[in-house]
């Protein structure tokens, strides 16, 4: 895009590199796009709770990766992610970012942008730079509040939720554009905003290690024998691990096995539950590189994809979607509205409601049932889903498009 001019851009978010977020990839892509980035950042600590070695409290400040220029204030690591430690750890950063943006971020800058994921707070720090600086905010809203606190804590305070409704309201109404990375969040923020038309559309990619063709070199383990659906992310509540070990029960004894790659919250329970039900057929993995994912992949013959019953998560399209779909792998959904309307629309493969153990089962069989052409009609689809409508190059032409939308305009104010 020729009539793109460069751009200061400085990105506010509490998770960058060298933890696992889509923002990498804005800010690394806008530097090969000869734009100018700097970023407002914790120090590494999701999803361990710990700091990446190399990281502290007090050390490494500032750092210089890939072009990009990297703040970085205190933060207090997430623990093990109960709610005293993430409240500390979602305050710490609005705190400590704050005052870091007052001494180390100088004027200049074009636009600022925002990735949030939770907490949403985090933009916080982004619209008192908006405001002290006098430049465009773009946020990028992928996860809904205070509609997921209550889905994901036990948090039952009306007045707690009366008060986060009312932050995210004003962060909604100080940003110049709220963009979304699902469809089905329209609704919840149209109703905390005085502007919808600031809304827009911004879905997920696939990070690049699931369609670059670069050879990658790692030992991953022998899958069991038989057919074999494999889960690979975050092992939390929100996953509905429960329904996932129903699943695994109600098909015992046939030759299907549950492949677990990943961590999180709730591994020690999915281990516990895997020995007192005696769940031979559910195999964990543990945590291993984003880099290697698609080897593991490849072993795989379907990917699967779950949520729990809640009413956010009818919203809400993971991430693993897009790299499922970028790999060519037919999807397995237990997962409720727009995740599940993609997988039966892009007939890539077969979704059930959230929580609907026995239907998963149901469609399980029929999945190793089916025959190689129809399993290779379903892997053609999910690519070709994916390339349609989530292909990054072309999201970030249209974020780089906005960006320079606003600056134009901020300029022609000045």
């Amino acid at each position: 895009m020729d009539e793109i001019k460069p751009m200061r851009i400085l990105i506010v978010s509490q998770y960058f590199w060298p933890e696992d977020f889509k923002v990498n990839d804005v800010a690394f892509d806008f530097v090969k796009r000869g734009h100018e980035v700097t970023i407002l950042t914790g120090k590494p600590n999701y999803p361990k709770g710990k700091f990446y070695e190399g990281y502290g409290f007090f050390s490494k400040r500032k750092e210089m990766v890939k072009g990009v220029k990297i703040i970085r204030c205190p933060i207090i690591p997430r623990g093990k992610g109960g709610a005293i430690s993430l409240i500390l750890n979602y305050l710490s950063f609005i705190f400590f970012a704050h005052f870091t943006s007052l001494f180390r971020i100088n004027k200049g800058y074009d636009i600022v942008f925002s990735h949030l994921t939770s907490p949403l707070t985090s933009a916080l720090p982004a619209i008192w730079i908006k405001q002290r600086f006098k430049i465009p905010l773009v946020i990028w809203v992928l996860d809904l509040w205070p509609e997921s606190v209550a889905a994901t804590t036990n948090i039952r305070n009306k007045q707690v939720y009366s008060m986060l409704h009312k932050v995210v309201r004003y962060i909604y109404n100080k940003s110049d554009k709220v963009l979304v990375s699902s469809r089905s969040f329209f609704a919840s923020v149209e109703a905390k905003i005085n502007d919808s038309s600031k809304i827009g559309y911004f879905p997920n990619w696939a990070e690049d290690t699931f369609t670059s063709d670069e050879h990658v070199t790692y030992k991953v383990p022998e899958l069991p024998k038989g057919f074999n659906v494999m889960f690979a992310g975050n092992i939390g509540d929100a996953q509905d691990f429960e329904s996932i070990a129903a699943t695994a029960e109600a098909l015992q004894g046939e030759d299907i096995n549950f492949v677990v790659v990943g961590d999180g919250r709730k591994y020690d329970w999915l281990q516990n539950e895997i020995n007192i039900r005696k769940l031979g057929n559910i195999h964990l993995l543990g945590r291993h590189p984003l880099k290697s994912m698609p080897l593991f992949f490849e072993k795989a013959d379907t990917m699967l994809v779950t949520l729990k019953d809640e009413p956010i998560f009818r919203l809400t399209v993971p991430a693993k979607v897009q790299a499922y779909m970028a790999s060519g792998k037919i999807i397995l959904g237990m997962i409720n509205g727009e995740a599940n309307r993609m997988i039966n629309e892009s007939k890539s493969g077969y979704a059930v409601a959230a929580g609907d153990y026995s239907s998963l089962a149901e469609k399980i069989m029929a999945l190793m049932k089916t025959s190689e052409r129809e399993r290779i009609e379903m892997q053609y689809n999910a690519l070709a889903y994916y390339k349609n409508n989530f292909e990054k190059r072309n999201l970030l032409d249209r974020l780089e498009a906005q960006f320079w939308h606003f600056t134009r305009s901020n300029n022609a104010l000045r």
